[in-house]
């Protein structure tokens, strides 16, 4: 399975045109959140992206919330809409959860939720598939001088094993990737990155 993995477009619809011209090129495409900045612009990037008619998995950033992010896709056909859910295409599964974890310093217009709630949200993901995960797990491209991650993302992925996690959120680690033992996790940015499931 090819797919094309994205994180961080924050509301670049130059970036968003990108992404539909490349995914012919994908069975799946993965967006990792973070399309609107601040809870803005999202019906416009998701309008744009909307034309990829491949199978597309997206979850929110902090930059909108779950809620937001399903009233926009509700007319992209492709899309699923995963937060603390999971969904199986082609017989894998996928499994996604959005939002900051932990919780940021950004305010009330951040989207955040504790590493807490997150481990009860992570506690059905499954193995041998894909998390999509907005945060990087702990340790794991998330930071540069300081870990920005979350410990409920790296605990999943320790217990579930799963082939791949897509995350973003940390701009200075865009298309950065790790090893948490045998998953590889990349953290996408926004130009996006064609790559066979591992």
């Amino acid at each position: 399975m090819r797919l094309l993995v994205f994180s961080d477009l924050h509301r670049d619809l130059g970036a968003a045109r990108a992404m539909v011209g490349r995914a012919p090129e994908a069975d799946v495409v993965v967006g990792a959140g973070d399309f609107a900045t601040m809870r803005e612009g999202l019906a416009e990037i998701i309008d744009i992206l909307s034309d990829i008619d491949r199978p597309t998995v997206v979850v929110p950033g902090n930059g909108e919330s779950d809620e937001e992010l399903r009233v926009a896709c509700g007319g992209w056909a492709s899309a699923h809409v995963l937060h603390g859910e999971s969904t199986t295409i082609d017989g894998v599964p996928f499994f996604g959860i959005g939002a900051a974890i932990p919780i940021t310093p950004f305010g009330d217009w951040s989207f955040d939720i504790s590493d807490e709630i997150a481990d009860g949200m992570l506690a059905d993901c499954p193995g041998d598939g894909v998390l999509v995960s907005h945060s990087p797990p702990l340790g794991h491209v998330d930071g540069v001088d300081q870990h920005f991650g979350s410990r409920a993302v790296l605990e999943a992925i320790e217990r579930a094993r799963p082939r791949l996690v897509v995350c973003g959120h940390i701009h200075d680690c865009w298309g950065q990737s790790s090893q948490v033992g045998e998953t590889l996790v990349l953290n996408a940015g926004p130009t996006g990155r064609l790559l066979d499931l591992p």
